[in-house]
């Protein structure tokens, strides 16, 4: 093992020793953690329990991550990182804030809720318009109309 090869194994260690003296007390553990994602997976489609079903691929594919990462946290051998999970909570169209707090990595007083989340299936009822996504990025206002006409040819529905 080269020196940061065995910095990194070294650093993740440390990193798991640490956040599992910090975890929240009462927060999920990993097998707990690793059964809701693979519920969430066959509620998705993600034929995860035959040998060459090739769920596991097809999501850290559909997920940008290692297959690596995805078969430790099935095989409850370690929790994803934070990257990860992000990655993961898009592809599962749940809130990152769920993936976290279900990990164990935070509690819900340290996330609180702000607004809703309606995830992809309720995302015509969440939908911003063009102008108040300008707005909320901070787009100049010289540049709004351009910023709008752009970002509606990406809209499904022209608009």
């Amino acid at each position: 093992m080269g020196t940061s090869s065995w910095a990194n194994a070294h650093n993740d260690q440390s990193y798991r020793d640490e956040g599992a003296r910090s975890r929240p007390k009462g927060a999920d553990g990993l097998e707990e953690f690793a059964s809701w994602i693979e519920g969430l997976l066959r509620g998705r489609g993600y034929d995860i329990d035959s040998p060459r079903g090739g769920g596991k691929s097809k999501l850290a594919d559909d997920a940008g991550v290692h297959r690596a990462a995805v078969s430790r946290l099935l095989q409850r051998q370690s929790m994803p990182d934070l990257e990860t999970m992000r990655r993961l909570a898009g592809v599962l169209d749940v809130p990152l804030r769920d993936m976290l707090i279900r990990s164990g990595r935070v509690s819900e007083s340290d996330l609180p809720i702000t607004g809703t989340y309606e995830g992809k299936r309720g995302a015509e009822d969440q939908r911003l318009s063009p102008e108040e996504a300008a707005r909320r990025m901070g787009v100049p206002p010289e540049l709004l109309e351009t910023f709008v006409k752009v970002a509606k040819q990406f809209l499904p529905d022209g608009g």
